[in-house]
């Protein structure tokens, strides 16, 4: 039976059907990294959100393994807007993955949000070279104070 540490894991575009496993992943990986952040969207707010928004723009990006959605990105232009995974996947290269495709369709540079209280993000966006660029006082939905990376070739 294929596992965590066994299955094959596929990065493809994500399509309408994913949505409801994209929103998933999202909330689980959320909830699991971010324990102390509220979150400014009731489960149900950010379903609908994937569903009718997200998804359907196009650039989202899911990691699948058996059949079974374990990671999501979105990638809007050069902004690295979403990159969650199911906490059960983390610690294998899913992420890497993510980056190095994010990189490879934006290679004129990178941008992404993330909280400041968000210490394992900063430590894994530092190890692919991006910097941070500029700090917020939480002037956001979550009002929580975020930073924002950059990544140039």
């Amino acid at each position: 039976m294929s596992g965590p540490a066994t299955a094959a894991v596929t990065l493809r575009a994500a399509t309408a059907a994913d949505a409801a496993a994209v929103a998933d992943v999202y909330l689980r990986s959320f909830d699991a990294a971010l324990p102390e952040v509220r979150r400014a969207h009731s489960d149900d707010g950010v379903r609908d959100f994937f569903r009718h928004v997200v998804v359907g723009r196009g650039g989202t990006w899911v990691a699948e393994a058996a059949g079974v959605v374990v990671g999501m990105m979105v990638l809007e232009g050069g902004e690295l807007s979403q990159l969650y995974l199911a906490p059960e996947w983390r610690g294998r290269g899913i992420g890497d993955r993510f980056v190095a495709l994010a990189k490879e369709r934006s290679p004129e540079g990178l941008s992404l949000w993330t909280f400041q209280v968000n210490a394992p993000a900063h430590r894994f966006y530092e190890r692919h070279g991006f910097t941070a660029a500029e700090r917020t006082d939480g002037d956001n939905e979550e009002k929580e104070p975020d930073v924002r990376y950059v990544w140039r070739p």
